[in-house]
């Protein structure tokens, strides 16, 4: 499990692709101290197993499932990733519990820079829009975020994002630009009460 608070970003030093595999390393530096063969990382947003530990570069391997689903199919040499340790017992859960499994990805629709604050809008497909409520909990490229407006139209839906500086600092978000993708993830606990609701009219015939 995550808290969805990114530690910052990292740069991707190592990219192999093979058919149905890609192998990559980033440098964590002092933050990949302590990390485990088989520790749980979250990398823009994904959940990651350690495979491999050389110094502060830690390697990853990712299947062809998660590169149809993510934007790790597009890494680079160069690249900056947003990096979160798994949670342990007793952290402060600062955003919300964020479990690193991807639903798909999202692009950017609009971008919005107002002096300190820079203002996303995201579209996804419109089923989703069913567990994207306005101050609700979304998580993107792995970080915990609030949800501002929402719309649908046709067989698309959007939902707006609202950048603090800190959060900027920390992540990616300042460099985005329309038309590029990103990882979104569900709020679990809205996901599963829609999902109940949903069973129960069914069997009503609701």
């Amino acid at each position: 499990m995550f808290t969805g608070i990114t530690r910052g970003t990292f740069p991707v030093v190592e990219v192999t692709r093979e058919p149905g595999l890609l192998r990559y390393a980033v440098a964590l530096g002092e933050y990949g101290r302590g990390l485990e063969l088989g520790a749980s990382v979250s990398v823009d947003g994904v959940c990651q197993t350690v495979v491999g530990l050389e110094g502060d570069v830690v390697r990853f391997d990712a299947i062809q499932e998660t590169l149809d689903k993510t934007t790790l199919d597009t890494l680079r040499v160069g690249q900056r990733v947003s990096v979160e340790r798994s949670a342990r017992v007793g952290d402060e859960i600062g955003g919300h519990d964020v479990s690193g499994h991807v639903v798909g990805t999202g692009r950017i629709v609009d971008v919005r820079r107002d002096g300190h604050e820079v203002s996303l809008t995201v579209e996804v497909p419109r089923e989703w829009m069913r567990c994207v409520l306005p101050k609700g909990f979304v998580a993107v490229d792995g970080s915990s975020l609030t949800v501002g407006e929402v719309s649908e139209d046709g067989d698309v839906g959007q939902f707006s994002l609202y950048l603090i500086p800190e959060t900027l600092r920390l992540t990616n978000f300042g460099d985005k630009q329309v038309g590029d993708r990103v990882n979104v993830e569900l709020d679990p606990r809205t996901v599963a009460i829609v999902a109940t609701v949903e069973r129960v009219l069914a069997a009503r015939g609701l």
